[in-house]
């Protein structure tokens, strides 16, 4: 499974366009649910889908997993409870372009981390799709108030996230359906412990058909496959670049709700999704093509 034929580059892409995609979805589920139920369903349910996956590694590759993916798990956790809370105390477009803020942070932290300097393309393309993100979301200026302070740390924090899988997983041998079954265990039982320690605990689970559609499709699309492909990228391609064609995720989430939802888009806008598209493609184009 880990060897198919795609380039990572492609998959990071797909992934974006998937993550970008499942706005709406997330939206229908937190009609009927509370955001840790939603989270805690989510990755429960996609740890038990590769629970018999991982039943049949063999013992030794395993553990190897199991080492990384308690770390990475916890940091997964860490980034997503911050990001959801920052998201319910500022707005979409700010909180869109301030975790964006990743594609800046992570450079400088791969270059503390592995002592290895990015390319000045890559630095250029980062700072080209920020501008088209800002343009994108229509972020206006102002005080940073406290959600915008936690999507901050979250940039950060995902920066960080990115150069830890790289470090633990890159020429170890690490299963990625492996790794992505402990995470999303890790995950979905940190979101249930908080679910059931808030007042009232957790709510009974929904009937509705719609809620269950946008369940399976956050678990077999937007974590079962996107997770495995950015762990695949992360152990094959820098922290740096992976952060920079997953940045590509706001344009695709525009795209998506001018498609599906009719939803308008400003010419700047537009503007600004083709500054994410070109950069994010002169990333995915090899060196060689780019220079010819």
């Amino acid at each position: 499974m880990n060897r198919i034929l795609i380039p990572a580059e492609l998959l990071l892409l797909l992934t974006a366009a998937i993550w970008g995609g499942s706005y709406s979805m997330v939206k229908s589920a937190l009609a009927f649910y509370p955001v840790a139920g939603v989270i805690a369903l989510r990755f429960l349910l996609s740890a038990l889908l590769l629970l018999p996956y991982w039943l049949r590694l063999p013992r030794a590759q395993q553990g190897a997993t199991l080492r990384a993916a308690l770390p990475i798990g916890s940091g997964l956790l860490t980034v997503i409870l911050v990001e959801t809370y920052g998201v319910a105390h500022t707005s979409a477009g700010n909180a869109a372009f301030l975790i964006s803020l990743c594609l800046l942070l992570t450079p400088p932290v791969e270059w503390l981390w592995f002592g290895k300097r990015p390319a000045a393309r890559l630095w250029l393309a980062a700072i080209l799709s920020l501008l088209g993100t800002w343009l994108l979301t229509g972020m206006a200026t102002g005080k940073i108030n406290g959600g915008d302070a936690l999507m901050l740390l979250a940039a950060l924090l995902r920066a960080a996230q990115t150069c830890l899988a790289t470090r633990l997983t890159a020429g170890k041998g690490i299963d990625m359906l492996g790794l992505t079954g402990v995470q999303s265990a890790l995950v979905g039982a940190g979101a249930l412990l908080l679910g059931l320690l808030q007042p009232g605990g957790l709510p009974p689970l929904p009937t509705a058909a719609s809620f269950w559609l946008a369940i399976a499709f956050l678990v077999l699309f937007c974590t079962l496959f996107a997770f495995w492909a950015m762990n695949r990228a992360l152990a094959e391609s820098s922290p740096s670049k992976v952060a920079l064609l997953l940045g590509s995720e706001p344009l695709w989430g525009a795209l998506f709700a001018v498609a599906w939802l009719g939803e308008p888009l400003a010419a700047s806008g537009w503007i600004g999704g083709l500054l994410i598209a070109g950069a994010a493609l002169w990333q995915a184009l090899p060196a060689r093509a780019v220079r010819s």
